[in-house]
């Protein structure tokens, strides 16, 4: 590449105005999400319902727009390995860790660890160079994570069993975000969304029949909260991770997820009056300042 074509070349994120912005916000919503649902029914039935939603509204759009299905089998695989890791096994393990009693601050402590892990493993496995300046900021937004959700923590060991769902739902992101970018990247969202949901439909099934034998109450609170993660979340929000990944370094995009305790706790303040102290908003200011700085390349 020329040096003229290089300077014109547009940073990862620069075509993309708001969209990763209104990823953070939408991703925020999942766990006030779960939160108004799972009372009305056990973690793996909610998550069966919401995978099979997903595939009824996905399946004949997909078909209608005509959109291009894998060339092979090989690639079906690649596709249903990667929505194993980023939808099933993480899904299953916020969902069982929020159902067993673990707070929300807990779990956004224990998610947001995955920046800085896949910053560890980007370049051994993608080829992605994270520089000294990344590493500040991805640092720096563990640290401002840590001061928006210390006051919530509940290190109670009645809670182990929760917070260890909790940390495979993390190892699993974590994990399925470096092989999408891996082996995926050329996925077509619709069909690609499609196989996603009927691998991670069939395991959610399995275990909400064996274990929990289909308990669902059906209030419209539940209805609502059901429509939100399908609509917004699983179809929506979803894409927007996939296509942002296409766009952008591995390191680049989870470093947003730095942002979603402190929308988050927005969110909460304004829908259910929940409050937060100085100490949460430094947080929520370092967060931003790290995701900035994880985001910004070097200069040449």
């Amino acid at each position: 590449m020329s040096p003229q074509n290089a300077a014109t070349q547009p940073a990862p994120f620069a075509s993309l105005s708001f969209m990763p912005m209104l990823f953070v916000v939408l991703w925020s919503t999942g766990f006030l999400g779960a939160k108004l649902g799972l009372p009305h029914a056990g973690p793996l039935t909610f998550l069966t319902l919401r995978f099979s939603v997903v595939l009824a509204i996905m399946v004949p759009l997909t078909f209608a727009l005509r959109s291009p299905w894998p060339r092979n089998w090989r690639e079906v695989g690649h596709i249903a390995v990667s929505g194993f890791l980023n939808q099933t096994f993480y899904l299953i393990g916020v969902f069982i860790g929020i159902s067993l009693g673990v707070g929300a601050g807990l779990t956004a402590l224990i998610i947001g660890l995955q920046p800085v892990i896949t910053a560890a493993i980007v370049g051994r496995f993608l080829g992605e160079r994270v520089t000294g300046r990344q590493w500040m900021g991805l640092i720096l937004g563990l640290i401002g994570l840590a001061l928006v959700v210390w006051n919530k923590l509940d290190l109670d060991l009645n809670h182990a069993v929760g917070a260890g769902f909790t940390t495979l739902a993390l190892i699993s992101i974590t994990l399925g975000t470096v092989y999408q970018k891996r082996f995926c990247s050329g996925m077509d969202l619709c069909s690609g969304t499609i196989i996603q949901n009927i691998s991670s439909a069939s395991v959610a099934l399995v275990g909400a029949l064996v274990l929990e034998h289909w308990r669902v109450t059906w209030t419209g609170e539940f209805v609502f909260a059901l429509g939100w993660l399908v609509l917004v979340l699983s179809v929506v929000t979803m894409m927007l991770f996939y296509w942002l990944l296409k766009r952008g370094a591995a390191s680049q995009v989870v470093s947003l997820f730095y942002l979603v305790p402190p929308v988050t706790a927005l969110l909460a303040w304004f829908i259910f009056g929940e409050t937060f102290g100085l100490t949460a908003i430094l947080g929520m200011v370092l967060a931003a300042v790290g995701v900035a700085l994880a985001n910004r390349t070097e200069a040449a």
